[in-house]
């Protein structure tokens, strides 16, 4: 009978050039990840969701395959734990957050079918569009529906509410991740183009 192979750690963990120990793959990712955690806390008053949360979901997925979508998912939860608990002052229910999680990993979805294969101006454009919007969508359905928080009359006239009270929120994390996604995705590619082009007239020189 033939002997099945152990799987290496390598097989969850990608040490080799590709995976997590390549700095210029792994390390813009997180750190990204770790500016959009850190962006929550700092103060915004009037700029609600103008944070890095959502470029840097996107920018994750296109980058960082499947199975590291939990580090992100589990930063953010237990950043949202934090701040409901110790910054909010409110009673934590993870049923309210259920649909905000649930959006967390559709972010990094939408980055990976997205934009992992190919990353084009058009294509982050659409991801920077439909990352909030599907947000915007979700998280005021599920707060109009579920009553958590401010709750509405279950009308159209209150879901129509529900909506228009969010608008200020959507478009700055409209903004936010254009911002994020842009520079997130743009600058490498500045970076390259400026190298290339420098090395050409460096080359023509001589």
């Amino acid at each position: 009978m033939k002997r099945v192979p152990l799987c290496r750690p390598e097989c969850i963990f990608p040490w080799g050039d590709a995976g997590i120990l390549n700095f210029e793959v792994f390390m813009p990712a997180y750190l990204l990840l770790l500016v959009a955690v850190l962006s929550r806390f700092l103060p915004h008053a009037g700029w609600w969701n103008f944070t890095a949360v959502g470029g840097a979901l996107l920018y994750f997925g296109a980058r960082r395959p499947w199975r590291e979508m939990l580090a992100p998912l589990a930063a953010l939860m237990a950043t949202d734990y934090f701040l409901t608990v110790n910054s909010y002052h409110y009673s934590f229910v993870w049923q309210g957050y259920a649909p905000t999680w649930a959006w967390y990993l559709m972010a990094m979805v939408l980055g990976q079918i997205l934009l992992k294969s190919r990353t084009t101006v058009a294509r982050v454009a659409a991801g920077s569009l439909l990352g909030p919007t599907s947000f915007f969508l979700l998280s005021n359905y599920a707060a109009w529906a579920t009553g958590w928080a401010f709750p509405y009359p279950h009308t159209l006239a209150g879901l129509g509410a529900c909506f228009a009270a969010a608008v200020p929120f959507y478009r700055n994390d409209l903004i936010s991740t254009a911002i994020v996604a842009g520079a997130a995705f743009g600058v490498p590619v500045l970076v390259r183009r400026m190298s290339a082009a420098h090395t050409q007239t460096a080359v023509a020189g001589k």
